[in-house]
């Protein structure tokens, strides 16, 4: 390709999209499903632990919610060095370190134990996800930014399917050197994290400019598409007090307390479903309820790629996030009427994956298309810290709630948030982001 690169032409933005997708996705997509992975899989590793460590659901809620509270102190503060010091080493830290903290959890003795674990789990991961988020907005255009959201957050999906098999399986058929299935869980599924981080240290690049697999007059094109999109970002050089000042947009903290009541729907269908399952038949092994978990996951992840599609299609963000989250409100709600017949109670867990998970495409993309471009490292991580303690409250009153004998009494809470949330966002005015038709736009079916 030569020198002067005609921005018009709608193949260049095609063509350079994909190349980066092919590049920069595999790392980013391993990340966010070991870190997915490793930060729910205790929802399998309970149903071991109960019998040896002698928790109660009300103690597991308690446990899987403690996470957060370490995990949304330290969010904004991962995304300021994050910004500061380069997303490829940053990156590589958070995943060497949760990965260790999750192979040396399948060693606790005690409850105690484990909650420290959790806690240090909570620290070794802040960060990571608005982390990506904002790496990706350094590399899409906003109006191909939802597609590449989706395909982030495709990764929540896909951790969680192959948690749910290899989780259930190892409950079952590992117990090497005498230890318990459910330690091997945390130890096998939070090794890998150490390999992907050191191979992100090596080969992630951080920015456009540092991107070797593009020509140096397909950077130069590409930063400089980035660039039109944040003016702000280009009239001054940021400082803290800018990146702070995020904090005191309206919009943001309106956005974060909509996305903490769908991340209760998210986190209290994520960490008990393993459990939802189960009641549907107590004759259930390990292994049956893992790869009946993964059906729910499955529907949601094609779910989530249509609603991307048509989310970048029409540029419209905040009617699908009404929609979802109404789908999900409505799957819980079946969850709970059905919860002793195993066939509805799969189409209706399957309506909850689509709703809580295929939102997060519009939505983030919502997010980013708010905020100016100082304001995108605080703005992002805050609005997910916020969004976090839904992980912490949602897990914590449903397992308050629940009895011996039926988790989904719990779920009523869950249900509320996803329908509070869906009026919030109906009432909430943002542009739409410009749709391929608009003058010169690329389309957005390339590359991710």
């Amino acid at each position: 390709m030569g020198a002067h690169l005609n921005a018009e032409d709608p193949a260049l933005g095609s063509g350079i999209t994909r190349k980066v997708s092919y590049r920069i996705f595999p790392i980013v997509g391993l990340l966010y499903v070991f870190n997915y992975m490793d930060r729910s899989n205790i929802s399998y590793a309970q149903l071991g632990m109960e019998h040896d460590l002698g928790i109660s659901t009300a103690t597991f809620g308690s446990v899987a919610a403690i996470f957060f509270l370490a995990y949304v102190a330290l969010e904004i503060p991962s995304n300021m060095m994050l910004k500061k010091v380069g997303a490829r080493l940053w990156l590589a830290r958070i995943a060497i370190s949760w990965g260790l903290v999750t192979a040396v959890t399948g060693f606790v003795a005690t409850v105690t134990h484990l909650y420290i674990a959790r806690v240090a789990l909570g620290v070794a991961e802040a960060g990571l996800f608005p982390g990506l988020l904002l790496y990706l907005t350094f590399w899409y255009r906003g109006r191909e930014r939802g597609r590449a959201i989706a395909l982030l957050a495709l990764a929540q999906p896909v951790a969680m399917i192959l948690g749910s098999m290899t989780g259930g399986w190892i409950l079952d058929h590992v117990d090497w050197f005498g230890m318990s299935g459910w330690r091997w869980v945390f130890i096998l599924q939070g090794a890998p994290a150490v390999l992907i981080g050191l191979v992100t240290l090596l080969w992630l690049p951080d920015r456009p400019a540092d991107a070797r697999f593009l020509t140096p007059a397909e950077r130069g094109w590409l930063q400089s598409e980035i660039d039109k999109e944040y003016a702000a970002g280009a009239t001054h050089k940021e400082t803290v007090r800018d990146q702070l000042r995020a904090m005191g947009n309206r919009k943001v903290l309106y956005l974060a307390v909509a996305n903490f009541f769908a991340a209760c729907g998210l986190y209290g269908f994520s960490f008990f479903l393993p459990k939802i399952v189960q009641q549907l038949d107590p004759s259930y092994s390990a292994t049956n309820i893992g790869l009946l978990g993964t059906v729910p996951y499955l529907v949601g992840a094609v779910g989530m790629l249509l609603v991307a599609r048509s989310s970048d299609r029409t540029g419209e963000r905040r009617f699908h996030v009404v929609g979802l989250m109404l789908l999900g409100a409505l799957g819980l709600a079946g969850t709970i009427v059905f919860r002793h017949e195993p066939a509805p109670a799969l189409v209706c867990l399957s309506l909850v994956a689509v709703g809580v998970l295929g939102y997060m495409a519009p939505y983030w993309a919502l997010a980013a298309r708010v905020l100016p471009r100082e304001q995108t490292a605080v703005g992002l991580a805050g609005i997910n810290s916020i969004a976090a303690l839904g992980g912490f409250f949602s897990p914590y009153i449903i397992g308050k709630n629940a009895t011996a004998d039926d988790v989904t009494v719990g779920l009523y809470f869950p249900i509320v948030c996803l329908v509070v949330c869906a009026v919030m966002l109906a009432v909430l005015k943002v542009p739409r982001d410009r749709r391929p038709a608009d003058a010169s736009a690329v389309p957005t079916t390339a590359g991710v």
